[in-house]
């Protein structure tokens, strides 16, 4: 059979337009590569190198196709076929005459592609100038899988977006993002009308309808996500901005019945930065609070926070997240030091629930008529209007030192808080032409926490403690942080917050963990003109409406002891994240203080509650 030959236009053409449309390929893009466009350049220098193949293939073909002469030859087989469906020519043979308008090629296509791109021979400015591997477009990054080594795992308890690798850059910022997708199954055996944060101390004693129903509350608002900035400006110097939010806020429009239309709210939101050769660490912004316990070290996104599902933790977990200004130094990466300046808020405790902020509070034992006090105000300016914020004189301040060693991590600090009200003495009804004069009181305490491996790392033994006056803030419970003195000044009411957990790891897929804590406050009263005491824990509060359905129930919490148990079981992963399965129990019981009854005899309601957690979450950024 005789070989077919196609025009020699035909075979130029096909040169022409192969090295077109790579080239106009490349023109098309919106703007210049740069380094995070280095798959596209892969691709498209990958075609070109396939172009120059197969045109090198057909000119060997053609010089054996001269070499033999015209009736010898017989059908030869494409070379251009191997080359795929989007680059294959025509299974005919080009004549000899059609060569010699081909550019030369050499055996080594990577080389030609080293320098400019050439058209007629005159040099094209490049695109981008950052060498590209030629596999870079079919490589996969590297994810670690998530790790439950930890006492406190940051895919847990944070987003562990510090291991995974970068989305893309910006310049010489990287920028990583990570989350999960969360789905709660909330079971409580008291009706607490509460979502994914419980509210520790609102357990309801008998006398409240709500003591006699379960709620059960599924819920997507853990879901959580998280975004980390980071650049290196000098060696040993980095800086960072890190933002993280979840579903937990409720708008105006927010509803069970048909949308569940939950909103995003900000959980962390700052800026940070290091400098390893000079030991300091900078954040600025809203975080965990310098009082919350850390695994080691005292860096961010190290903290020691129980591995729970619930948004509120467990009783007896010290921690806020604020707005701060916070300054580390640390010595050879082992002992640390620490100052916070943070956001304060102060909550008040008093007999009297129909006092409002402005209102006279009862009148001492010798006085006509107690003082005006006014102790907050409502929100205004990018505050939440419907929220009462306290009168704040001066920031939180925490100084903290911390030690690593080979037996653990090790935590001691102390904390310095400032309480004001104003008090308005004399005029007529409602204070009018009175005096006013700000009260100042002192408050704060001493606390510590630790983080110690058991069993070569199988186990750790964590825990935390907080005591003095004016602390409540600082424990999920939420007790009081003061109630008033007879002349309407703050009184910080002494407390104590504690917690000590076991987590174990029998497999690298499970952990499994148990918690107990407690909350507690001691009574603050003063004697009132009628003989009865008011503040905080007053011991002649009638309370014997707490175990008569429909009564009033004027019980104040002295203190709430907890026990957590539960686990996360790594169930499914591979290269398109990961699934988690979570386990919580909670059980709590909540002691108010001796008050008595309708005979006179000493009372003291007490109130439980337990809560169960059954959640699944879905990685998409972890293995």
């Amino acid at each position: 059979m005789k070989k077919q030959y196609f025009p020699h236009n035909h075979r130029q053409e096909l040169w022409c337009f192969g090295l077109s449309f790579a080239i106009t390929c490349m023109a098309c893009l919106p703007e210049p590569a740069h380094a995070d466009n280095s798959a596209e350049i892969a691709q498209l220098r990958s075609m070109v190198l396939q172009l120059q193949a197969q045109v090198r293939d057909l000119q060997k073909s053609q010089k054996v196709a001269h070499a033999i002469p015209h009736h010898a030859t017989g059908n030869v087989q494409n070379p251009a076929a191997k080359y795929g469906p989007g680059l294959q020519a025509s299974d005919k043979t080009v004549p000899h005459a059609a060569t010699s308008s081909l550019p030369h090629l050499t055996g080594h296509p990577e080389e030609e592609l080293a320098g400019p791109v050439r058209i007629n021979d005159q040099p094209v400015e490049p695109f981008s100038v950052d060498p590209a591997p030629a596999n870079v477009a079919e490589d996969m990054q590297s994810v670690k899988s998530i790790n439950l080594s930890s006492s406190s795992p940051t895919a847990l308890t944070q987003t562990e977006v510090d291991s995974l690798p970068p989305i893309f850059k910006i310049g010489s910022v990287s920028v990583k993002l990570g989350g999960f997708v969360d789905m709660s199954n909330i079971y409580r055996d008291k009706n607490l009308t509460a979502g994914p944060a419980t509210p520790w101390g609102s357990f309801p004693y008998s006398g409240n309808p709500n003591a006699h129903a379960s709620e059960y509350r599924p819920t997507a608002q853990l879901s959580r996500f998280s975004m980390l900035i980071e650049g290196k400006p000098a060696k040993g110097v980095t800086v960072e901005a890190y933002v993280e939010g979840d579903f937990g806020g409720s708008g105006s429009n927010s509803n069970a019945v048909q949308t569940n239309s939950y909103v995003p709210r900000m959980r962390q939101a700052y800026l940070a930065a290091d400098d390893r050769d000079l030991g300091l660490h900078f954040l600025a912004g809203q975080a965990w609070s310098l009082t919350t316990g850390y695994t080691n070290t005292l860096l961010r996104r190290h903290e020691q926070l129980p591995p729970v599902v619930d948004s509120n933790l467990i009783p007896g977990v010290i921690f806020t997240r604020v707005p701060q200004v916070r300054v580390i130094k640390d010595f050879h990466r082992k002992w640390w030091l620490g100052l916070s300046v943070e956001t304060p808020q102060a909550t008040l405790g008093f007999d009297d629930s129909t006092l409002d902020s402005g209102g006279n509070i009862p009148a001492a034992m010798g006085q006509t008529s107690g003082p005006h006090v006014i102790y907050n105000s409502t929100g205004t300016g990018m505050l939440d209007p419907e929220a009462h914020y306290s009168l704040d004189v001066a920031p939180d301040i925490v100084l903290k030192g911390a030690v690593d060693t080979s037996v653990g991590h090790f935590e001691l600090y102390g904390l310095a808080r400032w309480f004001r009200t104003i008090v308005v003495n004399g005029g007529s009804s409602g204070g009018l032409g009175g005096q006013a004069r700000s009260r100042v009181a002192f408050g704060g305490g001493v606390g510590g926490s630790m983080a110690v491996p058991l069993l070569s790392g199988k186990m750790q033994l964590v825990g935390d403690v907080l005591a003095g006056k004016g602390i409540g803030r600082y424990g999920p419970s939420q007790l009081p942080d003061m109630t008033f003195r007879s002349s309407g000044a703050p009184a910080p009411l002494r407390e104590i917050i504690g917690s000590l957990g076991l987590i174990g790891h029998p497999t690298d897929n499970l952990l499994l963990y148990t918690y107990g804590g407690v909350e507690a406050a001691h009574r603050t009263v003063y004697e009132g003109a009628d003989g009865s005491y008011y503040g905080y824990g007053s011991p002649n509060a009638n309370l014997s409406g707490c175990a008569i359905m429909m009564g009033t129930c004027n019980a104040e919490t002295q203190s709430l002891a907890s026990y957590t148990m539960g686990g996360w079981w790594h169930l499914l992963d591979g290269h398109y994240g990961s699934v988690m399965a979570g386990l919580q129990y909670t059980y709590v019981r909540k002691f108010a203080f001796r008050g008595v009854d309708n005979s006179g005899n000493v009372s003291r309601p007490t109130a439980n509650g337990n809560t169960v957690f059954v959640t699944f979450r879905y990685y998409p950024f972890q293995n």
